[in-house]
C-alpha cells in the first residue's frame, strides 16, 4: 500500500488547528504511544484532496477503522448515514461526552460515527477517565 506524504508545514497546520486532539472521538495525543495520523475526511480514494479543508486529526484507531469510508449504518434506525466530517460539522451538534466518559451519538451521523470508529473502546475510555482525574477533559 503506497501511503500519500502530507507536507509538514500542512501537518503541522492540522495538529495544530485539532489542539492534538483526535477530533473523532476526542482523545488527546498528550500520553499516547502512537502518533495521530492525518486524516483525508473525504478519502482519496473518493477524489479527496490532501489539503488543510480535507484533513482532520485522527487517533491511529479511529484512522484505521474510518479507512475510505463516509458511511455507516446508524444502529438506532438501520439507515445508513454519512460519517461525521469535522471540516463542515459541530462536533456538539452530533455528539455529547456524557460522565462515564462515554461519547453519544445524538444524531443519525453522531450513532453511526460513534459505531464505526469504536469511540467508547475500552482503553479510549480509560484514558479519559484518566484525563478527567487530571482535570484535562470535561464532560458534559
Amino acid at each position: 500500500m503506497r501511503h500519500h506524504h502530507i507536507p509538514a508545514a500542512l501537518e503541522r497546520r492540522v495538529r495544530k488547528r485539532a489542539r492534538n486532539r483526535c477530533e473523532y472521538c476526542t482523545l488527546p495525543q498528550e500520553l499516547q504511544e502512537a502518533t495521530f495520523h492525518v486524516d483525508h475526511v473525504c478519502p482519496r480514494l473518493a477524489g479527496g484532496r490532501t489539503a488543510v479543508e480535507n484533513l482532520a486529526l485522527a487517533c491511529v484507531s479511529c484512522s484505521l477503522r474510518k479507512g475510505a469510508r463516509v458511511t455507516a449504518q446508524d444502529p438506532s434506525t438501520r439507515v445508513i448515514a454519512p460519517l461525521f466530517n469535522p471540516r463542515t460539522q459541530r462536533w456538539a451538534d452530533h455528539f455529547s461526552l456524557m460522565r462515564a466518559p462515554k461519547v453519544i451519538g445524538k444524531t443519525a451521523v453522531g450513532r453511526a460515527t460513534v459505531l464505526a470508529l469504536a469511540m467508547n473502546r475500552p482503553a479510549v475510555v480509560a484514558i479519559r477517565l484518566a484525563h478527567m482525574a487530571l482535570g484535562r477533559l470535561h464532560p458534559a
